[in-house]
């Protein structure tokens, strides 16, 4: 078996959800100023990025669903989009970030061996972004994976609706869990807190997950460094770890 990194040196994944990538509003300066923030990071640890597709991606999933494609049909679409956004990404971070973003599981192996950050989409019908980084994260003995979502972390109510909703800043992997499993449906296109297979995954390898404010670029390098940040922890050291 081959031995783990030193902690200050394993591998970080992160995941971009598509809502933080586009929201119409300071796109290409955020594009910018997080392909500054990777590639200066993954010059000092190995880093893997994976991109979502959001918005985008929903709208044409739902057109294709209203034509009559398949469920896997319209995974392969919003694939495809999480493709577009990270070939974007790493374009303006450059080499030696991969100009073509790879599109499997054991790629995204061979090219960190040879380079840091990579960055990809989605690989197959059925695996979301969050999906893929944490078999990434799996596969790599990651430290963490890091969420870079449009929230804030995990809160016990939504908190777009309820004004007295609270964060949660610490969970075990089992409550996650529970939380995940109940909020999710597998159906294309689904706006969730975490994907099923992702945190299943996750919560086996003992790999902890922080879900973080994207947009907050100094808050998302303090999470991707190891740094206190705001945002939820989940499955950390002194929490169980899932069989």
């Amino acid at each position: 078996m081959v031995p783990a990194p030193p902690p200050d040196r394993a591998p970080v994944v992160v995941s971009i959800g598509g809502s933080v990538l586009l929201t119409g509003t300071g796109d290409s300066e955020y594009f910018e100023r997080l392909a500054d923030l990777l590639r200066r990071l993954g010059a000092e640890r190995p880093l893997v990025v994976t991109t979502g597709g959001g918005r985008t991606a929903r709208e044409y999933i739902r057109l294709g669903r209203t034509l009559g494609l398949t469920e896997v049909e319209l995974d392969e679409v919003g694939i495809e989009v999480t493709r577009l956004h990270a070939r974007l990404l790493s374009a303006r971070v450059g080499p030696p970030a991969p100009a073509h973003p790879p599109t499997t599981v054991a790629s995204v192996v061979e090219q960190l061996r040879t380079g840091s950050p990579v960055i990809l989409g989605g690989t197959e019908p059925g695996h979301t972004t969050d999906g893929v980084a944490a078999l990434v994260a799996v596969r790599v003995r990651a430290a963490r994976v890091v969420n870079a979502t449009d929230v804030d972390g995990v809160y016990d109510r939504n908190p777009r609706t309820n004004p007295e909703a609270r964060r949660i800043e610490r969970l075990t992997w089992s409550e996650f869990r529970a939380m995940v499993h109940e909020g999710t449906s597998g159906e294309a296109g689904q706006n969730f807190l975490f994907d099923r297979l992702g945190a299943d995954a996750l919560a086996r390898a003992g790999i902890p997950l922080l879900i973080v404010p994207g947009r907050d670029l100094e808050n998302l390098e303090d999470a991707i460094v190891g740094r206190p940040c705001r945002g939820s922890r989940i499955g950390e050291t002194g929490t169980e770890k899932t069989p």
